[in-house]
């Protein structure tokens, strides 16, 4: 059996030359590539990587989005028991140069002239970076820098090696064993240094295997590629297990399509963060708002139709015979068209990872017809430690231990989890792997959690995040600031939400809104205002935010663990936060601690009473400059509830 990727790419090209292997689109038109071809193309980027002087073990960069030769090369290079890793390609030039000095790394896959630049412009502070492959050519036809080429002219050299050494790839290949170190990834680094996660061929594919199995995926998936190849959940969804199954994958045109390419594709197995779900979720109920009163009327009934009977009818549990035709007449007029709307007319299995997803918004998806589960793992678990089993999927937990996972809970309430699909080490860094892994084969998580009676992994917070309310009326509750943020997320005009509560008397949360959907919201009530900072401290916003800030207040009163975890005082950023400016890392992660400081006047003033607030902060441009945006914020106070005691 072939346990490494390149092996298993030289399985499906031997067994289903002529099957698609993924299909990319450029200029509209949607291009397939057969296992066969693609196996050639690898083929000849080896080649080529070898006569240019990558040898086993060495680390090349690929930065870039989802492209048929993005993936090539990363095979290409495993073929040759090199390493590839990816970055992601929004990073900032600076972000790049602790990579690629961290692992020595001389040869790097760049997309086109914006990634080119970015490793250009460090390479002074990289001068190992010798080698840099280019694959869109458009605007590089004058630079003239030593060891930069395109793709095609290492697809020529490698032609030309391959048709001397006829036999050299097939035996590359073959000396590939599934305990070699087959990628890197670099975490978001959000408190020093990224760490270079390590993992191996079987760690991978094994992690592969057990959700393919777990699921019943088949070669006949149709799956979309479009978030980053450097993100673990995108690469496992659609590299790893897209090799381990041979089922299809889809590349986008660009990010502004995305959209649009998956009502095309109709996937059958989807992937995303709960903010991409949030997101389109948002683009429904605006354009709802804009509807007509009759279709308004319709949508809401239904919908309200789907909360009360949709979960069960997901879950297989009985309903009445009036449920039954209600749903079903639902189906026909909203749900259908809806989930055709959203791309997912044939999504058989829809799965979220990434950080934890509002269970309004996880119930909205399973009402109307969308088999959306929830997965727990990370980079260091090769993302399949828990999932949803088909009819068992609660907002609540993050489902049951897969194959070969065992789950142990520490005293202090830490998830430890022992996996084939672990990582092999932090690279360069032993002090930080003793920290996570413990000499007998427990990773811990960092993540407070428990499992349930059923079994189910039910995941609380970070467990450095987990804190106390520590005074007033609520001394002693505890304070679990996802939670809360991803409550308050659910609803579309909320973008962002960092919470703050540990050790102070109540909770207080800053937000900022959804430019798009508040900004559809103003419009519609004749509300002018001149950019984001304008809307965003309107006394019209600040009453439509107090609204949902309330509701999640209700919610927590019901909640015997977190009714200390009310919202009292909130406000509104005068900015979105930006992973450019360090306030999110690059998979769109708050960032809780550095916000901390960098906005602790404000901070202090929502505990201090005040009313208001003046603050001036610095932010990156897309283009490179700095600048600098205030303004005097608003503070206001938000109604809390008294618990609501169960009933006994």
């Amino acid at each position: 059996m072939q346990t490494t990727f390149p092996q298993l790419l030289l399985s499906h090209a031997a067994k289903r030359p002529q099957d698609a292997a993924v299909r990319e689109k450029e200029f509209g038109i949607w291009q397939a590539l057969s296992w066969a071809d693609l196996s050639s193309m690898v083929e000849l980027l080896a080649s080529g990587l070898h006569q240019a002087g990558l040898r086993r073990g060495e680390h090349m960069v690929v930065i870039g989005a989802n492209r048929t030769r993005l993936y090539a090369t990363m095979l290409a290079v495993q073929s040759l028991g090199a390493v590839p890793i990816p970055l992601y390609q929004d990073a900032a030039a600076l972000e790049c140069i602790f990579p690629i000095n961290n692992a020595d790394v001389r040869f790097a896959f760049a997309e086109d002239q914006e990634q080119v630049d970015k490793l250009l412009e460090v390479r002074d502070r990289c001068p190992q970076l010798s080698n840099i492959y280019f694959d869109d050519p458009r605007g590089l036809r004058n630079y003239d820098e030593p060891g930069l080429a395109s793709l095609d002219e290492l697809l020529a050299a490698g032609k030309a090696f391959a048709s001397q050494n006829p036999g050299f790839f097939k035996s590359e290949v073959a000396t590939l064993m599934p305990g070699d170190v087959s990628a890197m990834f670099f975490t978001s680094g959000t408190t020093g240094n990224p760490k270079g996660v390590v993992h191996t061929h079987n760690s991978l594919l094994n992690r592969a295997k057990a959700g393919a199995d777990f699921d019943k995926l088949t070669q006949a998936e149709e799956v979309l590629a479009y978030l980053p190849p450097a993100w673990v959940g995108q690469n496992i969804f659609s590299y790893a297990q897209w090799l381990a199954c041979g089922y299809v994958v889809n590349f986008p045109e660009s990010a502004a399509t995305v959209t649009i390419d998956l009502k095309e594709v109709g996937p059958t197995y989807y992937f995303a963060p709960p903010r991409v779900y949030e997101g389109l979720l948002t683009s429904v109920m605006i354009r709802m708002e804009d509807a007509g009163t009759l279709k308004r009327k319709m949508f809401n009934f239904f919908m309200s139709v789907a909360k009360r009977v949709g979960p069960a009818r997901m879950d297989a549990k009985p309903l009445s015979v009036a449920d039954g035709i209600l749903y079903a007449l639902g189906n026909l007029c909203v749900y259908g068209p809806l989930r055709n709307n959203l791309g997912m007319s044939r999504v058989r299995v829809a799965y979220t990872a990434g950080e934890a997803i509002g269970p309004d918004l996880f119930t909205f998806y399973r009402s109307i017809g969308i088999n959306l589960k929830q997965l727990y793992g990370s980079t260091e678990t090769a993302v399949f430690v828990c999932l949803q089993p088909d009819h068992e999927a609660r907002a609540d937990t993050v489902g049951v231990p897969c194959a070969g996972v065992e789950i142990r809970v520490a005293d202090n309430g830490e998830i430890l989890v022992k996996s084939p699909g672990l990582l092999k080490e932090y690279f360069k860094n032993p002090e930080a792997t003793a920290e996570v892994l413990t000499a007998d084969g427990w990773y811990h998580t960092s993540d407070a959690g428990f499992l349930d009676a059923h079994g189910h992994l039910k995941i609380i917070d970070r467990v450095k995040d987990v804190g106390r309310i520590k005074g007033g009326a609520n001394d002693g509750a505890m304070f679990a600031p996802k939670y809360v943020e991803n409550k308050l997320k659910f609803f579309p005009h909320i973008k962002e939400v960092v919470a703050y509560g540990d050790a102070r008397e109540k909770a207080c949360v800053m937000i900022n809104i959804d430019f798009d959907a508040v900004g559809n919201w103003a419009e519609r009530r004749n509300l002018p205002y001149a950019g984001y900072t304008d809307l965003a401290q309107k006394p019209e916003v600040y009453q439509l935010i107090k609204e949902c800030v309330e509701q999640v207040n209700v919610d927590l009163s019901v909640d015997a663990l977190l009714a200390g975890s009310q919202v009292s005082r909130f406000l509104i950023l005068h900015k979105e936060l930006d992973a450019d400016d360090g306030e999110l890392t690059r998979t769109n992660k708050v960032r809780r601690g550095y916000i901390a400081e960098k906005y602790s006047v404000l901070i202090d003033a929502l505990y201090g009473g005040k009313i208001s607030q003046f603050i001036q902060t610095q932010v990156k441009f897309e283009d490179g400059r700095i600048g600098s945006v205030s303004a005097t914020l608003k503070i206001d106070d938000a109604k809390t509830f008294a618990p609501v005691k169960a009933a006994a």
